[in-house]
């Protein structure tokens, strides 16, 4: 605090002079719990610190574990982050009512097997298959799908089941009832044949949609992925309101990798990162790309999506974690990966050429590039650059809201929704 004359003493600022943001708890045994650490030291007034990065870490169960750090100089933030504070930045209206997490069931007996829902009356009750939704969780985007479908009957009353569909309402009635009836929420208790989170309040950004954008809340890869929109995303996943293959270019490129990585957070035994809409889609300010620049992302996103998707229905077991762990593993390599003999395994190149991981590097290459140039900066900006000119470029646009300039991602959805009364 301030002394007794009123002027700023040495004391009235906190700096870290250390920091390590995460760190593995070693000697662990293989039955312990994954702990993960931070640690920092503070020192009274304005200094520069030193962070300590874990870069590659091995033989955490013995007496000798391998730590491989990078030390980083500079101003640290209270994220235990260098460069510019991504948490300062504020939600765009641009991006408003776009992002959002999928439902929360609260009720297994919510899901179905195709044999299951012609049981229930699909093809018998009228109406039902409009009920019967396509269910996809985090699991199957990244690995193989389970092709679930799930009862949703969102919108209609306990009465308009039960005599509408008695045979799901006796289903519902059986395996999920029982399970809510012990709940201290009442809407849980009291509305028990529909989700626990149906997300109603977000589900009119996905009418009409052929196609939406989705991404996983925790991944060891950030991917993005087109879904069919008749598809219904679980809590894992946080689905993007758009068909667009421009916004999956963008989503997909390095830029917004880095700002996921530095603005999101980390979770579980592998140190995923966690993609918080609230917190790296809401805030993120996208380029103002021309017409041409615009048309070039669009067009490598749409590739990229369709040699995924040709990969996947091609290759018996492969998965899409699979196919971003052999694009690492290619870029591991380097350019040259066929003379690399002590790393070059035959039965993985042959596997990496099968999931096309080459074509897909070289996709994401390219978008980098493109985006990159949207933004008018250069290609080759390392992390904390990027991160620093967002946090900048997130102010610049909150500042030109203020004064009522909204760069909307879908206007004629937003703007009946979300816009002034003189914009609607």
């Amino acid at each position: 605090p301030p002394h007794r004359g009123g002027e700023p003493s040495e004391f009235s600022t906190l700096s870290l002079i250390l920091a390590i943001p995460d760190h593995p708890w070693t000697r662990a045994t293989k039955d312990a719990a994954a702990v993960r650490i931070a640690m920092t030291v503070a020192q009274a007034g304005q200094h520069d610190g030193k962070l300590i990065e874990i870069v590659s870490e091995t033989g955490l169960d013995s007496d000798n574990p391998v730590l491989v750090e990078r030390v980083l100089t500079g101003r640290i933030n209270p994220d235990l982050s260098l460069g510019s504070d991504a948490t300062l930045v504020a939600p765009l209206k641009a991006n408003e009512g776009i992002s959002f997490r999928g439902v929360t069931l609260i009720g297994r007996g919510f899901i179905i097997s195709d044999a299951e829902a012609k049981h229930l009356g699909v093809g018998k009750r009228d109406g039902l298959e409009n009920f019967v939704r396509k269910y996809r969780n985090g699991r199957d985007l990244l690995a193989r799908s389970r092709d679930a479908l799930v009862l949703d009957f969102y919108g209609l009353s306990e009465s308009e089941v039960r005599n509408r569909f008695p045979e799901a309402y006796q289903h519902l009635l059986s395996t999920v009832q029982p399970f809510r009836q012990g709940s201290n929420r009442a809407a849980y208790r009291d509305r028990w044949w529909v989700f626990g989170e149906p997300r109603g309040e977000q589900r009119p950004a996905l009418i009409n949609l052929q196609r939406f954008i989705a991404t996983t809340q925790t991944s060891a890869h950030r991917v993005f992925q087109f879904l069919s929109g008749d598809v219904l995303p679980d809590q894992q996943v946080i689905a993007i309101a758009s068909d667009e293959g421009i916004l999956l270019g963008l989503l997909s490129s390095e830029i917004h990798l880095q700002w996921a990585l530095h603005a999101g957070g980390w979770l579980g035994v592998g140190n995923d990162n966690r993609y918080n809409n609230s917190r790296v889609f809401n805030p993120f300010p996208f380029p103002d790309a021309t017409s041409a620049q615009r048309a070039t992302i669009a067009d490598l996103a749409e590739e990229l999506d369709a040699t995924r998707k040709a990969a996947l229905a091609e290759v018996p077991g492969l998965t899409m974690t699979e196919i971003y762990n052999l694009v690492a593993w290619l870029k591991l390599l380097g350019p040259s990966p066929e003379g690399r003999g002590e790393l070059a395994d035959r039965a993985t190149h042959d596997r990496a050429r099968a999931a096309r991981a080459g074509i897909i590097s070289r996709l994401h290459q390219q978008i980098d590039v493109a985006v990159a140039a949207a933004y008018g900066w250069p290609a080759d900006l390392p992390p904390s650059e990027i991160v620093t000119r967002l946090v900048a470029l997130n102010a610049e646009r909150a500042a030109e809201e203020a004064a009522g300039k909204i760069r909307w991602l879908r206007p004629e959805y937003q703007i009946p929704r979300f816009g002034a009364a003189k914009t609607k």
